[in-house]
């Protein structure tokens, strides 16, 4: 194996353990309400502590990077995640699992900004299609393999066991990191921190995280006050980055065509459909009666649609260039959610499995050509810059489809329709936002993936 397979493995096993543990917890909530006694707002929060912790140390990531190189950096990771994973397992009280949750969010926030710089600095453009579908496969692998493990565990042993399932994977790929993965050449140092915009940005990220948190508990006044607050000082930071030589983000870097494209793509279709995800399970089961097990069943036909999906990005890339995938995936993924209105009762399984094959196709289709192009453009000195904006933006999406779509949800259920219009009506309009990322993709060349690369090489 080449050196620079070695590093892909590890990021790809850093990634895999990131998204294992986002996605694992969601099974072990019953044991864990009944273990601490804990409200739905506490078990919320032990998904949203991580996300939140994963989210602020993001921005942080490339000063760190230059600060104490690139290996160290993630080894140091690595451990902090460990520690933060026995700490989970080992919490006497649900506030002491929200704060290692959190703690874990810091380490898995800088895992994964590191092992995609490394990895992708050793690929040339052209090349890292490829690497980006098999990020994307991981991508996949994860969310389908956490819950059922995840219930395995739950059942058999407890709760704690399903955090504890990720440490020998998290100890093999600290092991692989100390062994495979080559020290910075040249420690390059880092400028002074930017400690002005180290705070406004990480409160900036807590607040409208907070904020869309709120909103998706129906609390508009405090979500208003909390985002109001998020964007003001999101604008602040922004503005003292543009004039600094040496921000804490080179925020500048989202004017670049290809990325800019990539990370709006990444909230209107993978974002969107996580929401859609959330309250077609809640129609299906609620209003419909499908049993939990027939509805989570429904993640099966995604899953292989999202393989065939990824896989063609993957060699149809560099042929093809992002904006024709960009304007199939969307159109499929608006295709799958209005179909999503045609189901009448439980028994219409066929229409719900072809549902979910479109919608698996399209969101997939965009997310892995999305991965493919963001990175094309941009120049391996900027990666760790580019590979922090990326991975906030990827985290803010999944809040902003969930959010979004249950808000409207929540609007409509209020408004006194009939929960099957209110359900079928949220359908609609999440098909025809997809006319949103279609706009955005025709600002893109028509020109194919390779000439693309080319010419951004120049």
């Amino acid at each position: 194996m080449n050196y620079r397979m070695r590093v892909a493995t590890i990021y790809l096993l850093g990634f895999f353990i990131d998204l294992v543990n986002m996605f694992i917890a969601n099974v072990a909530y019953p044991d864990i309400s009944h273990y601490f006694s804990a409200s739905v707002s506490q078990l919320a929060w032990i998904s949203n502590g991580y996300v939140l912790g994963l989210t602020l140390v993001i921005p942080l990531s490339s000063w760190l990077a230059k600060r104490i190189g690139m290996k160290r950096l993630f080894m140091l990771s690595l451990v902090i995640f460990i520690i933060a994973i026995i700490g989970v397992s080992s919490a006497a009280s649900t506030e002491q699992l929200i704060s290692w949750r959190v703690i874990q969010g810091l380490g898995g926030g800088l895992l994964i900004p590191a092992g995609q710089t490394m990895t992708y600095a050793l690929y040339h453009s052209d090349e890292r299609a490829k690497l980006s579908a098999a990020v994307m496969l991981v991508g996949l692998l994860a969310p389908a393999l956490s819950p059922a493990i995840g219930g395995m565990l739950a059942d058999s042993l407890s709760w704690r066991w399903v955090f504890l399932v990720s440490l020998p994977v998290a100890f093999i790929t600290l092991l692989l990191a100390g062994r495979w993965l080559k020290p910075d050449l040249k420690n390059r140092g880092a400028a002074r921190l930017d400690l002005s915009g180290l705070i406004s940005s990480c409160s900036a990220l807590t607040l409208i995280l907070l904020g869309l948190t709120a909103l998706g508990e129906d609390a508009p006044g405090k979500a208003a006050l909390l985002l109001v607050g998020g964007i003001a000082l999101a604008s602040f930071y922004t503005y003292g980055a543009l004039r600094k030589p040496e921000p804490l983000l080179n925020i500048r870097l989202i004017k670049e065509p290809m990325l800019q494209t990539a990370m709006l793509i990444y909230q209107f279709i993978p974002g969107v459909f996580t929401g859609v995800n959330l309250i077609t399970m809640l129609y299906l089961q609620n209003q419909l009666g499908m049993s939990a097990a027939s509805a989570g069943a429904m993640m099966f036909p995604w899953a292989a649609a999202a393989f065939v999906a990824i896989s063609l990005t993957g060699k149809k890339f560099n042929s093809t260039g992002p904006r024709r995938l960009f304007i199939s995936g969307s159109l499929v993924q608006g295709a799958g959610i209005a179909l999503l209105t045609q189901i009448d009762n439980a028994s219409d399984n066929v229409i719900v499995g072809a549902a979910f094959v479109l919608m698996g196709f399209g969101s997939s289709l965009c997310s892995s050509t999305a991965q493919s192009s963001a990175f094309i453009a941009i120049n391996s000195r900027d990666l760790a810059d580019a590979s922090a904006l990326w991975n906030i933006n990827r985290q803010l999406s999944f809040c902003f489809g969930v959010t979004l779509i249950g808000l409207l949800l929540n609007v409509f259920l209020n408004s006194g329709l009939a929960p099957g219009q209110a359900y079928r009506l949220c359908f609609i309009l999440a098909a025809a936002s997809v006319v949103i990322p279609i706009m955005f993709s025709f600002r893109l060349a028509r020109r194919n993936g390779r000439y693309a690369i080319n010419q951004e090489k120049r």
